[in-house]
């Protein structure tokens, strides 16, 4: 073998790798709305414990403003609920995400 400097790379032709075929598949960036979509519909509890908590804890600071503090306490207990729901519903779609079989 002859030791000398390695040849100059040419950007307009990427190096030859044995097995690899560039276009074979196309790499497309997924936006926000594809993704969030997708996402939603792998774990639909997700979503669905985030509006829940958000309307209880508005519903509660509306009570808190009208001067209902009993009503509003018991919106605040309610919003951990809600939270802790959400949690669950992350960590169960973490754990069935990490069991499912790579394709």
């Amino acid at each position: 073998m002859a030791a000398g400097p390695p040849p100059p790379l040419d950007p307009s032709r990427p190096p030859f790798i044995e097995g690899f075929q560039p276009n074979a598949f196309q790499l497309r960036e997924e936006g926000f709305a594809e993704k969030f979509a997708r996402k939603t519909r792998e774990n639909p509890l997700v979503p669905i414990g985030c509006l829940g908590t958000a309307g209880v804890l508005t519903y509660g600071l509306i009570c808190f403003k009208r001067g209902n503090t009993h009503q509003s306490q018991m919106m605040m207990r309610a919003r951990i609920l809600a939270q802790g729901f959400t949690v669950a519903a992350l960590i169960v779609g973490v754990v069935v995400t990490a069991l499912k079989p790579k394709k």
